[in-house]
């Protein structure tokens, strides 16, 4: 396999679904994941299509209770097209399945550098003979509401006619995660099919609560002999063009399906099924759509391409593909947000995170408008978050730790350990720390683009309103003499409570507080920068009371930081938890990520132990530079040396069972500046994460779109140490030999394609030629200005 491909040998059942997730196809608008087109939902296969958005909300009964829940909707499936050779005597033959027919050969091809993903296989009928099947397909990057396949069926020693049935199908429901079967799960309503012309069929149909209308429309084009019929066959749930043509060796019969899909959030249509219609009967021919979208690819990759040796950057390549299928500069007219497990499946129902925060830092070098769009998502739902803020008696903005359509919390109420089948509370909604990565993630942007006309506007109400929120949860404790935030939990997520409590929670929470003082203090130096008409027109727009103001600065001063034998606390208490036995649960189970799930099942609860599921307290060392986080900490009256941090290090690495894909990531790059030994091992863990599945089946149920994005990000500002602050690029790069070699381009400010490269202890920076004002870039012990047009080159100390 060469850098630009991935192969897969064979047919395996058991690992269809991983497969199908890694070969999706997508273009920001909407994927659909890489399953054979002649399948339908089973336990082998998964064909879904997902546009990115689209969202429906349903109720359900679980352990008696009646929840609702919001779901990234699993659309028609417009991918299905199944065949079956027709001998001489006319004689019928059932459709071929590699789940019932003898498979000669099989590959799939995942071609990263032209977005396609092909099939080839051969297989014997007992009553014809050898046929040859290839596939090629791509979901448009250039028309984002297109999508086509062509397969080239031949005959090698025999001759007849082929049946092949082209559809739409719209008897579909989410289907993709098995510990969601319990729950109600059909999205689609009111469908409608019918036919266009010749060779089109349509279906319309609308989401059953949020009623969004969803138009497809399929054209089915041949080459080769006149077909010995050619039926257009809408039906209740499903709209079919079957076509039976004539084959013989050496005349190979070629079918070509295009499909649009509209739904009614789109702008500049009349109605969905119109604009689908119209669309694909509009369509050029199958060579003409891709090499238009070949060509939409060409210019994505010369923005975005990342250049690593070995298996490392062919993975990253891969990471970047699906980073660019699921947030592609079509994402920037949408009002979407960043989907954790893409647009690839339905794990945690296609909801919105916090995992931009390890998204958007690529993107901004990048994509800034889609980093802008995806800001823009959280701030039309500022409103429900500050709805949300005064629904538990507080003053700001909270955002919802899940969120889909419209901002309210999304998180559910119960989830099911699958490993004792019961449902169990879930307390994650009190993850409220995503406020500060909105905040964060807008700073960083702003700080990536010079948009200060974001960050005056928009951008200044969240961090206002997010800033309002720490400000008001936080409540001064007299013995402590300091400022306490209770009743959260962190991003470890296993400490949802303390043990035997009654109510949920823990109580500060070191990420939380230090995050929530980065937010006060940021928030108030925007204050102070702000233009006097600016300031007055903010504050009179979120209703700003200056005496506020005072408060914020307290707090962010005061906030507690607990610690424990010398290291950093999780939170408060952690260090009086009883320590787990490590080596004899590694010895009892296979794997122990979902640590969690072990204890329960076993009767325990993880909330007794000093084990987490990922990095907490670590997380401060992937989102701020040493210094950044020594400032911080003084802010808040403590010292944070180099020695208590390598000890909060070393002290969380033995008690982390890496439950999430976004731990190894985390822990690489904490490692990696603090210098230690270990990075490598932790860096190629989150490389691997969803090409081996390393979670456990969990990549069948969609990739981890934060993780892979990370992954670049790590060679992007972990590894060179990249900060965009003070009108500079800041530089301070970290060894790590395995990835000792790299490259990448980025867009600062008004400069399209800075070319960073790092090769034997050299670090060459490339400024295109423009009119745009030089760069200044600073590193530990230099700074060097570089103009457009020039390149620099620097020698980086040996130690």
């Amino acid at each position: 396999m060469s850098q630009w491909t991935w192969e897969y040998e064979g047919y395996d059942p058991e690992g269809e679904r991983l497969r199908e997730s890694l070969c999706t196809l997508g273009n920001g608008y909407f994927a659909t994941r890489g399953a054979v087109p002649e399948s339908r939902a089973s336990v082998v296969h998964c064909p879904g299509t997902y546009a990115a958005g689209c969202y429906n909300r349903l109720e359900s009964t679980v352990a008696g209770l009646q929840v609702v829940n919001e779901d990234l909707v699993n659309l028609p499936n417009w991918l299905l097209l199944r065949f079956r050779p027709r001998p001489a005597d006319g004689s019928a033959r059932p459709w071929f399945s590699p789940d019932t027919c003898a498979v000669l050969d099989h590959r799939h091809t995942l071609d990263l550098r032209r977005a396609t993903l092909t099939r080839a296989f051969r297989y014997r009928d007992d009553g014809t003979g050898v046929v040859s099947v290839e596939q090629i397909r791509a979901v448009h990057m250039a028309d984002p509401h297109l999508a086509v396949l062509r397969t080239v069926f031949t005959a090698e020693d025999w001759s007849g006619k082929i049946e092949i049935e082209s559809a739409i199908d719209g008897d579909v429901i989410n289907g993709n995660v098995h510990r969601y079967r319990s729950l109600n799960r059909s999205h689609l309503a009111h469908v409608r099919t019918g036919a266009a012309g010749s060779d089109t069929v349509w279906m319309h149909c609308r989401t059953s609560t949020s009623d969004i209308g969803i138009a497809m429309a399929a054209r089915t084009a041949f080459t080769g002999q006149l077909p010995a019929s050619s039926r257009l066959q809408p039906a209740r749930r499903r709209a079919a063009h079957r076509l039976v043509i004539p084959i013989a060796p050496g005349r190979p019969v070629v079918v070509d399906k295009t499909v649009a899909l509209h739904t009614s959030r789109d702008p500049a249509i009349s109605n969905p099924l119109e604009a689908a219609v119209d669309r694909v009967s509009a369509a050029a021919g199958f060579p003409a759509l891709l090499d238009s979208h070949a060509a939409a690819w060409a210019r994505l990759w010369r923005r975005a391409d990342i250049q690593v040796p070995g298996e490392a950057g062919r993975v990253l390549r891969l990471h970047l593909f699906h980073v660019l299928q699921t947030l592609s500069p079509h994402t920037a007219d949408l009002d979407v947000g960043v989907p954790a497990r893409g647009l690839h499946g339905e794990a945690y129902r296609g909801h919105v995170f916090w995992d931009e925060l390890f998204v958007l830092p690529y993107l901004n070098l990048h994509f800034p408008e889609v980093s802008r769009a995806l800001l823009n998502y959280r701030h039309r739902r500022l409103p429900q978050a500050c709805r949300a803020a005064g629904e538990v008696g507080r003053t700001g903005a909270m955002y919802p730790w899940q969120s889909g359509s419209d901002g309210r919390e999304e998180t559910q109420q119960l989830h099911l350990n699958p490993r004792s089948g019961r449902w169990l509370p879930d307390h994650s909604r009190l993850q409220h720390h995503v406020g500060s990565a909105i905040a964060y993630n807008v700073w960083r942007y702003c700080e990536a683009t010079g948009d200060t006309e974001f960050l005056h506007t928009k951008g200044a109400e969240m961090l206002v309103q997010i800033a309002r929120f720490w400000a008001d949860t936080a409540v001064f404790d007299p013995e402590l003499g300091r400022y306490r935030i209770r009743g959260v939990v962190g991003p470890d997520e296993y400490h949802d409570s303390y043990p035997g409590a009654p109510r949920p929670g823990v109580d500060d929470n070191t990420y939380t507080n230090v995050t929530a003082t980065w937010v006060l203090s940021r928030t108030l130096d925007l204050l102070r920068r702000l233009p006097a008409w600016r300031r007055q027109e903010l504050f009179e727009r979120v209703r700003l009371d200056g005496d506020e103001i005072p408060q914020w600065d307290e707090v962010s001063r005061r906030l507690w930081v607990p610690h424990h034998q010398g290291v950093i606390s999780q939170f408060d208490g952690y260090g009086d938890l009883a320590e787990l036995d490590w080596d004899a649960y590694r010895a009892r189970y296979d794997s122990i990520r979902r640590l969690d799930r072990i204890l329960e099942a076993e009767g325990d609860t993880v909330n007794r132990y000093q084990a987490s599921k990922q990095a907490d307290v670590l997380m401060l060392g992937y989102l701020f530079s040493p210094a950044e986080l020594q400032r911080l900490f003084r802010r808040l009256g403590y010292d944070l040396d180099d020695d208590v941090w390598r000890k909060t290090v070393d002290h969380y690495l033995q008690r982390t069972s890496h439950g999430s894909t976004l731990s190894g990531l985390v822990h690489g790059w904490v490692l990696a500046r603090v210098r230690q030994a270990g990075a490598w091992k932790y860096c190629q863990e989150a490389l691997e994460a969803d090409i081996a599945d390393l979670q456990g089946g969990t990549t069948g149920e969609g990739i981890h779109l934060g993780a892979m994005a990370g992954t670049l990000d790590l060679v992007q500002r972990g590894l060179t140490g990249l900060e965009t602050r003070e009108d500079a690029l800041w530089l301070d790069p970290v060894p790590l030999p395995a990835l000792s070699e790299y490259g990448f381009s980025l867009r600062y400010r008004g400069h399209w394609g800075v070319s960073v490269r790092l090769q034997r202890g050299q670090l060459r920076i490339g400024v295109p030629d423009s009119e745009e004002s030089p760069i200044r870039v600073v590193l530990t012990d230099r700074a060097v200005t570089i103009a457009p047009g020039e390149t620099c080159v620097l020698v980086l100390p040996t130690s």
